[in-house]
């Protein structure tokens, strides 16, 4: 006989940690497992990475989006259901879910081939629900195929690996690149730059040593802090921390005629600086979301080169806790959720 007050889960219903609003703590819900509608898939999460935009959502710095909300945009799953109209994907085959879940497709933006500034895109796990859960929706044409393998090592590659890509290509031909915060998409970009052959320079958070150890480990030929200078000149800087005081820190280190690229969606405000930092045709620029086409050009890249993602697996459960500690600096490479 069950015990007055025993809770028991109900067989049809599917977990999910979910954000009320902006502060509130994410919280374990039960809840009907979503249905893909037309064009979308339903999806079983294997695996979702814990990406520091989902801090910025969670402290409203991001404050856009919807809510209830369920976070998460690094998303490895296979497909359980397909919804209308549908074609090219089968039940059981492997997909990725990016940041970029939608968009409009008619806008200057999208017709030029830019499709990462639509301005009426939707976005996974910020405007619609994302992949912390064990069951989820996606549009099927916004989805990524993905080969087998472990479902924690790809997850970090669909976001930190996506967006330090498209970084890395708006740095263009620098042999001389530094890397300004050591966190999931440097780690990972790092080692894409290196086997490219070009020399890389890593700023860790003052004092990280295993930070600094693993940059040089996976082809860093120097690494220290982000309160040193560069041991050298510069021809790309690749911002990956949100910290504005590190825009003209990096301004310092590129020689003339250098990028500054500020690789995340939110960052703190950026102090001002002489013009001479700015001066002899150096550039600041920024990186806005994604396109499909990163993720095709990005995942065929490394096809042909040994790029391994350092993880460290938590339980859904766990969600806050490795959010506490992506905002403490206590993860070297990258956090990963596993229902």
């Amino acid at each position: 006989m069950e015990g007055k007050g025993t809770r028991h889960r109900s067989a049809l219903n599917v977990r999910a940690m979910q954000l009320d609003g902006p502060g509130a703590p994410l919280r374990m819900v039960e809840r009907l497992p979503p249905v893909a509608g037309p064009g979308q898939l339903q999806l079983t999460v294997e695996a979702c990475g814990v990406c520091r935009t989902d801090l910025h959502i969670v402290d409203g710095e991001l404050n856009q989006g919807k809510y209830p909300l369920v976070l998460g945009h690094e998303v490895v799953a296979r497909i359980s259901a397909l919804g209308a109209g549908v074609s090219g994907f089968a039940v059981g085959d492997r997909v990725g879910v990016p940041w970029l879940a939608r968009t409009c497709g008619a806008c200057a933006f999208c017709v030029a081939g830019r499709e990462n500034l639509c301005t009426q895109a939707e976005f996974t796990g910020y405007t619609r629900d994302g992949g912390y859960a064990e069951v989820m929706v996606a549009q099927a044409a916004y989805c990524l195929p993905l080969p087998e393998g472990s479902a924690a090592a790809l997850a970090p590659l669909l976001c930190a690996g996506l967006i330090g890509y498209r970084a890395l290509t708006l740095a263009g031909p620098a042999q001389r690149l530094g890397f300004y915060g050591f966190g999931a998409a440097a780690h990972l970009l790092l080692q894409v730059a290196a086997q490219q052959g070009q020399r890389i320079f890593a700023f860790t958070r003052p004092g990280d040593s295993a930070a600094q150890i693993l940059a040089r480990k996976l082809g860093a030929e120097w690494a220290g802090g982000s309160d040193e200078p560069s041991p050298c000149p510069l021809q790309a800087a690749l911002l990956f921390a949100p910290v504005g005081a590190l825009v003209p820190r990096a301004l310092a280190d590129v020689e003339l005629g250098g990028v500054v690229v500020c690789a995340g969606i939110h960052m703190s405000d950026i102090p001002s600086f002489p013009y001479r930092l700015l001066w002899g045709e150096r550039q600041v620029r920024s990186v806005a979301n994604l396109t499909r086409q990163d993720g095709a050009d990005f995942f065929a890249r490394i096809r042909g080169l040994d790029v391994q993602a350092v993880v460290q697996t938590r339980p859904l459960t766990e969600a806050p806790d490795a959010l506490n500690a992506l905002r403490a600096g206590a993860v070297t490479g990258a956090v990963v959720l596993v229902p």
